[in-house]
C-alpha cells in the first residue's frame, strides 16, 4: 500500500479517527469530510464535535445539532451529488450536559445530586482547562463501546496548543485528586459527612488563613465537592486510562490537521513527534487552506503581456499600464504566498516522513455545505 493510499485505507478499516491541531485550522471541516467520505465508501459514520461556532450543524444540512446523534438524511446526500452507501450521522457534544450524564452513569443517585449542584463541580464541568477534552474523549470511549457505529471521528476541541488535548485528562484528574486541598481538608474528609457538619476552621491555620480571603463557606463547599467525588476519582482514572488504550490501539489512528502558517508549522512538528512517542498511529497530516500557484511552471508574465492579455480578453482598459501593472503585482504576490506555502509544507513533510501528507487548498468561499465537504474530500483523496 502506497502512503498516498493510507489515508483512505485508515478511513475503510480504523474504528476511531481523531482530527487534532492547532485552533483554526479547519479541525471541523476535515473531521465532518472524513466521516462523509467514510459514509460514501459503505461505513456508517459519525462525526463528533466541540464547536462553538456550530458551523457543523449548518454544513451537514441539520436545522439543529445537540447532544444526541443525529442521522444527516439520505436526501440532504443526494441533493448535494453524493449517492451514500453507508450512513452519515453528526453529534455536537454540549459540555455541560455531558458531564452531567457522565457523573450519572458512574456515580449513584443519592451522592449524583449533590455533586451536580456543588459550585467546584460547576466549574468543573463548564470552565476548568482540560474538561472540554476529557468529556470529549470519554464520550469517544462510551459511543465505541456501544459499538453502533463502523467509525467515529472526533473532532477535539479549539485549543491554544495541540498537545492540550493529549494532557487534558491529567489536569481533570489532578483536580479532583488535589493533595494541597486533601491537606487542609483532611480531617473533615477523614469523618465523612458528620466531619464536615462539624468542620471547624480554627483548628487549622492554613484553612483559617485561606478562609479570610476566600470563607469558610466557600471552603466548605470544597469540602463537599471533595467528600462527594473521592469515591469516584478511581472511576475517571479507570475510564482516562481506557481511553488511551483505545487511542493507542489498532483501532484508531490520528489526522493532525495545520495550515501552511510557520508557527502552526512548528506546532504540528512537534505534535506529531509527541504522538510517535506515544506509539499512536498517524493516518495522515492535512495541509489545509494552502496557496495555489495557478500559473504552475509558466514563466512570469511581463507587464506588456498582461495588457495585451487585457486586451484580447476584451475587458475595457482605461489606462492599460496602471492596470497591467497592478495584475502583474497580484499575480507575483500570489505566486510569493504559494512559494511561501510550499517551502513550509516541505519541511513538514521532512519532519513527518513517511506519514503521508495531503493539500487541501485555499477555496475562494468557506466550506459551509455538504458540496463544500465533497469538493475537500476530493483533495484529501485524490482519484479514490
Amino acid at each position: 500500500m502506497s502512503t498516498r493510499a493510507a489515508p483512505l485505507e485508515a478511513l475503510r478499516t480504523k474504528r476511531v479517527i481523531v482530527c487534532v491541531g492547532s485552533g483554526g485550522v479547519g479541525k471541523t471541516t476535515v473531521a465532518a469530510t472524513l466521516a462523509l467520505k467514510a459514509a460514501a465508501e459503505g461505513r456508517k459514520a459519525i462525526v463528533l464535535t466541540i464547536d462553538p461556532a456550530r458551523r457543523l450543524a449548518n454544513a451537514l444540512g441539520l436545522a439543529t445539532l445537540g447532544n444526541v446523534e443525529t442521522r444527516v438524511e439520505d436526501e440532504w446526500l443526494r441533493r448535494a451529488g453524493i449517492e451514500p452507501r453507508g450512513e452519515l450521522w453528526a453529534m455536537m457534544l454540549d459540555l455541560k450536559r455531558s458531564w452531567d450524564d457522565f457523573i450519572h452513569r458512574t456515580v449513584p443517585a443519592d451522592r449524583a445530586e449533590a455533586i451536580l449542584k456543588n459550585r467546584f463541580y460547576q466549574t468543573l464541568s463548564s470552565a476548568l482547562a482540560g474538561s472540554q477534552e476529557y468529556i470529549a474523549m470519554e464520550k469517544l470511549y462510551e459511543l465505541s463501546a456501544r459499538g453502533d457505529w463502523d467509525l467515529l471521528v472526533l473532532d477535539t476541541p479549539p485549543t491554544a496548543h495541540a498537545l492540550d488535548f493529549l494532557d487534558a485528562p491529567n489536569r481533570v484528574l489532578d483536580f479532583l485528586d488535589n493533595e494541597a486541598a486533601r491537606a487542609i481538608l483532611g480531617p473533615a474528609l477523614a469523618a465523612g459527612r458528620m466531619g464536615l457538619k462539624l468542620f471547624n476552621l480554627g483548628g487549622n491555620y492554613v484553612a483559617k488563613t485561606l478562609s479570610k480571603f476566600t470563607g469558610g463557606e466557600t471552603l466548605q463547599e470544597l469540602a463537599a465537592f471533595m467528600l462527594e467525588i473521592q469515591g469516584t476519582y478511581d472511576v475517571f482514572k479507570d475510564r482516562a486510562a481506557k481511553v488511551k488504550q483505545l487511542l493507542g490501539s489498532d483501532e484508531a489512528a490520528f489526522v493532525l490537521v495545520t495550515s501552511a502558517q510557520a508557527f502552526t508549522i512548528d506546532e504540528a512538528i512537534y505534535f506529531h513527534q509527541m504522538l510517535k512517542q506515544e506509539r499512536m498511529a498517524v493516518a495522515a497530516v492535512v495541509a489545509n487552506r494552502v496557496h495555489r500557484d495557478f500559473l504552475g511552471e509558466l514563466p512570469n508574465p511581463t507587464t506588456a503581456e498582461l495588457a495585451d492579455g487585457l486586451a484580447r480578453s476584451g475587458i475595457p482598459d482605461a489606462g492599460a499600464p496602471p492596470l497591467s501593472s497592478r495584475l502583474e503585482k497580484t499575480v507575483l504576490e500570489a505566486r510569493a504566498m504559494a512559494t511561501l506555502d510550499a517551502k513550509h509544507l516541505a519541511r513538514l513533510a521532512a519532519a513527518c516522513r513517511p506519514t503521508p501528507q495531503l493539500q487541501v487548498p485555499r477555496f475562494e468561499t468557506d466550506v459551509y455545505d455538504l458540496p463544500g465537504l465533497w469538493t475537500m474530500s476530493q483533495h484529501l483523496f485524490p482519484g479514490a
